[in-house]
């Protein structure tokens, strides 16, 4: 055997060996929790702050399907771009919007104050709320969802920093369980569709 076909098999050999383990780990973790699978690992109840200062809980959003992202008011990006993109799945789903809901929990309590949230949240949909806390409250909503997120210093050594943080969009069914990532990379009017299905 060639040193490029040892290669070939070493590196076809872990991949597999990790595949299996992965699967092994999904298939405890369906076995544990038969009713729910995977939806149990994800989630869960939380207890925040709005954007208008009043308590916010899972229990607000039951009986309707949402959708959950994790970002922060001072992120370049990812995070206005989420929010515009599900700013447009709300327009599409027009009169029917009041029977979903949309949440945007900050990774960054230090800065996103419920005022903050308020102003930056002005320039999406309305039926996106947003939700901030203590520290300690918004670690508990990250370990419930399994969000990573860390704080990134700035280069020059100064006050600002940035957020490194999973961009991912959760949709939850009408009984806050996990159902799947809500995928934005299609139509505005294709991701209402879907979400139509969870009414």
């Amino acid at each position: 055997m060639t040193t490029t076909s040892s290669r070939v098999v070493l590196v076809l050999s872990a991949f597999l060996a990790g595949l299996v383990v992965f699967l092994g780990v999904i298939l405890f973790i369906v076995e544990r929790n038969p009713d729910k699978g995977l939806s149990a690992t994800i989630g869960g109840p939380f207890s925040l702050i709005d954007q208008n200062g009043k308590p916010i809980t899972d229990a607000d959003f039951k009986g309707k399907p949402f959708l959950v992202f994790f970002g922060y008011t001072h992120c370049p990006d990812v995070c206005p771009t989420t929010l515009f993109e599900l700013s447009e799945v709300f327009r599409a789903l027009g009169k029917d919007a009041d029977k979903a809901a949309g949440l945007f929990v900050t990774v960054d309590p230090e800065r996103d104050t419920p005022a903050v949230m308020k102003d930056y949240l002005s320039s999406f949909d309305p039926h996106l709320r947003g939700a901030t806390g203590s520290a300690q409250q918004v670690a508990a909503a990250e370990k419930g969802y399994r969000v990573y997120a860390k704080k990134i210093p700035a280069k020059d050594g100064g006050d600002d920093y940035s957020m490194d943080h999973t961009a991912l969009v959760y949709l939850m069914n009408k009984q806050g369980d996990f159902v799947a990532p809500f995928n934005l990379q299609r139509k505005p009017d294709e991701a209402a569709a879907d979400l139509r299905r969870y009414f």
